[in-house]
């Protein structure tokens, strides 16, 4: 007879039977290397193609978890989802998530690695079914969302993770002991940057074409809780990320790859301020493309944090994109790359002894010290041994160990984590689409949104400009309210 849901994640949530029972060995049972079913979870993908492609892979652990279920809007997608078809070919494969979480009850986990707009919907979804969760960064659309998920996650005790692999990075762990050393001293001042968008944005949104609909292409279920419109063939499978009904922009996505290396090496929490200003494009003279729908082609945003137990220090960090890039302090040789080799990537923490330097997910990191010498690290080859630092693979352990297990608490972007990371990345955001409002008309234009904006995270609320708070949260289609 077949195990009920409960009962077969029950069993592999406390992995031993009782004392009184006659283990016999799996080699025995089944050949060296043999894993009982049961000590198997079953997990699916929802967005199975792009990086869904290798969440789903690298989740499935060469094999070692059973994959009985892919999801995606576009079944022919030559983006990855046909590899990952024929990779789990014995995975059942829905258009729907919906129809996926309520036929498939066996279901353990699942890796979400869709769009933007529709992670905290699904997310909900299999959460409040049991079920794991892992979501590619940023983990929300909107701050509202990233609270929601965190909260219930803690509620339901579900095992999460986040997908800014850079986290469990060895690389990092580096970083954190040298600002638990004091090295660089106090850090009053972080610089982010990054070369995206490397995408259309900052121009007018093109027209939908519906008669280019690709038979077996679910328009609608792609859209989600966004406002209903017409196919638009320019947004599927990259370039939504330039429009705010989908996207998040360049804050969005590798906010959360950068952002996170200086979030945890110095424990921030909500941010208490922020201001930005954006590039503008002109296609006529003394008048400047207006398309608030849009993400701008450039932008930099000023981000304000109190001082923390790790860092004595109120802080300022300053984001820019776009290819706009800091300039190089005087402690650094001016012949050095900022970041990442080239540049396009990077971070700086700079403190009143030295600065500290990495690239894209904390890779690379050097030490300047005022007067001393600079040091290089690179993590030994033996501890990067898996895909990705093993980011979807401990998520996999963790939820084998159980929730409040050691393994789960050294997760490195569990929503406890991922949460406030990702409202962080977010309120950069709220200070860009609120710098965009405007009223009047002509040269009485007033952009009433240019301003320090000021943040209560614990109400999650703009205190001096309450028209700013319509970006905390989105209106959601009928059928996709959270």
């Amino acid at each position: 007879m077949k195990k009920s849901n409960k009962s077969r994640r029950n069993f592999i949530k406390n992995g031993i039977l009782a004392s009184s029972l006659t283990i016999i060995p799996r080699n025995v049972l089944g050949g060296v290397g043999f894993i009982s079913p049961s000590d198997q979870l079953n997990i699916a993908s929802i967005g199975a193609g792009g990086k869904g492609r290798s969440d789903i892979l690298n989740a499935s652990v060469n094999g070692r978890e059973r994959v009985i279920a892919l999801c995606d809007i576009d079944k022919n997608g030559k983006h990855g989802v046909l590899a990952s078809r024929k990779k789990f070919s014995k995975a059942n494969f829905y258009f729907d998530f919906r129809k996926l979480l309520d036929k498939e009850k066996d279901l353990d986990a699942i890796t979400i690695s869709t769009p933007d707009h529709t992670h905290a919907s699904i997310a909900m979804e299999a959460m409040k079914r049991g079920i794991h969760v892992y979501i590619q960064k940023p983990l929300t659309h909107n701050i509202k969302e990233a609270r929601l998920l965190t909260e219930k996650a803690r509620e339901l005790k579900i095992v999460t993770q986040m997908g800014n692999q850079g986290a469990s990075n060895p690389s990092q762990i580096k970083v954190k002991e040298w600002i638990d050393k004091g090295l660089i001293g106090s850090v009053s001042e972080v610089k982010v940057w990054t070369n995206r968008p490397v995408w259309p944005q900052g121009i007018v949104r093109p027209k939908p074409a519906p008669e280019k609909l690709p038979d077996e292409f679910n328009w609608n279920q792609w859209l989600g809780p966004a406002p209903f419109t017409e196919f638009n063939p320019n947004m599927h499978p990259f370039n939504w990320r330039g429009w705010w009904d989908y996207g998040t922009g360049a804050l969005g996505d590798m906010g959360c790859h950068i952002i996170d290396i200086p979030f945890r090496a110095l424990e921030l929490r909500y941010p208490t301020a922020v201001e930005c200003s954006v590039g503008n494009v002109f296609t006529k003279m003394w008048e400047a493309e207006y398309i608030p729908e849009g993400c701008p082609p450039s932008s930099s945003v000023t981000i304000d944090f109190d001082s923390t137990d790790k860092n004595k220090t109120p802080l300022k960090m300053v984001w820019t994109d776009g290819g706009i890039r800091p300039s190089h302090p005087d402690i650094i040789p001016p012949d050095e790359d900022l970041g990442e080799k080239g540049g396009g990537n990077g971070v700086m923490m700079i403190g009143d002894k030295g600065i500290i330097t990495t690239g894209t997910y904390g890779m690379g990191p050097k030490l300047y010290i005022k007067g001393g010498e600079t040091i290089s690290y690179k993590a030994p080859i033996d501890l990067n041994p898996e895909p990705e630092f093993g980011h979807q693979r401990k998520w996999i352990d963790a939820i084998k160990a159980g929730f409040n297990s050691n393994e789960h608490k050294a997760l490195t972007s569990s929503f406890d984590y991922a949460g406030p990371l990702t409202e962080t990345v977010l309120m950069g955001n709220i200070a860009i689409r609120t710098y965009l409002l405007r009223e009047g008309k002509g040269r009485s234009m007033n952009y009433y949104g240019r301003k320090k904006l000021l943040w209560n995270g614990n109400k999650m609320e703009i205190t001096n400009l309450k028209q700013a708070n319509q970006f905390v949260t989105r209106n959601y289609r009928k059928g996709w309210e959270l």
